[in-house]
């Protein structure tokens, strides 16, 4: 009874998907939301429930209005992408292919400051932090000291470059006081823990992880399979100082999460269970 991986992240009129498991077009309509403003789709990795809803989603996103869609993955990315659309093969729009061969990638695309990191599962998986950058305040006496004309003001706020009439250079580095800190939201699944995971996890507002099982029992079964624990996901969330994680893509053979929670919290107090919906807006630290 529920749906398959997914998780949709929004920012500045831009729609980052990660993942696109069955069912993925009927969550976000349940939400209310649309399918025009998704940019970018991040795939940790090609197993079925994880990128099985993608042929209906380009499907219907054939019918906005569109000119590219950027797609991050695994190497292999294009041949997979290219196989599934067999089944969606007419589409008015360009895909662009970022293929992931180390073992990190940082990017940016709209807004976004992407990192990718290579975890432990039994084919190549990667996860996701995503973060919004934040320049520092604009300082008006320091702008003014400089006698950087007002109307350039805006524009180094938004962190360009500018040469005035005279030929003078003029950074936002001029105007602008340290940078402030900004939101980040990191996601992992399908993957036992891994050093990796806490270092790009590192101070995340959100910790997005795996607990494919709950019962501690299972921690051999977890090994064997390469996914992990609630304890083990709650253990990588307090080493790496997050405020809160959500906890998801439970076997379908947990029935009862929520029994769980109390020895989880244990180790990690703000640990939550996710669950089909569950959404949050993460703001500036001066905004909450």
């Amino acid at each position: 009874r529920r749906f398959l991986t997914a998780a949709m992240l929004r920012y500045n009129g831009s729609s980052l998907l990660i993942d696109c498991g069955e069912g993925t077009q009927v969550a976000i309509k349940e939400k209310g939301l649309t399918f025009k403003p998704i940019d970018v789709i991040c795939f940790t990795h090609y197993h079925g429930d994880h990128i099985g809803g993608l042929p209906g989603l380009l499907l219907t996103m054939g019918n906005a209005d569109r000119t590219e869609l950027t797609m991050i993955g695994p190497r292999g990315l294009e041949r997979v992408v290219n196989a599934l659309r067999v089944i969606a093969p007419e589409l008015p729009f360009e895909i662009r292919f970022i293929e992931i061969t180390e073992p990190e990638m940082r990017l940016e695309l709209n807004g976004y400051c992407i990192h990718a990191f290579r975890v432990n599962h039994n084919v190549t998986c990667y996860g996701y932090s995503v973060e919004i950058k934040r320049a520092g305040k604009f300082d008006v006496e320091r702008a003014r000291a400089a006698a950087i004309p007002q109307k350039y003001w805006s524009r180094l706020q938004k962190g360009e470059i500018l040469s005035g009439e005279d030929g003078t250079v003029y950074t936002p580095e001029m105007v602008l006081g340290p940078a402030r800190r900004g939101i980040k939201m990191t996601y992992c699944t399908d993957t036992r823990p891994t050093e990796s995971i806490v270092a790009a996890a590192e101070g995340s507002d959100l910790f997005i992880c795996e607990g494919m099982y709950a019962e501690p029992e299972k921690l051999v079964k977890a090994k064997q399979y390469k996914h992990m624990t609630f304890y083990e996901a709650a253990d990588m969330a307090k080493r790496a100082g997050v405020r809160e994680m959500w906890l998801t893509h439970y076997s379908p053979s947990l029935v009862h999460a929520e029994n769980y929670l109390p020895q989880v919290r244990e180790i990690f107090p703000d640990a939550f269970l996710g669950k089909d919906g569950k959404n949050v807006e993460l703001m500036f630290e001066d905004e909450d």
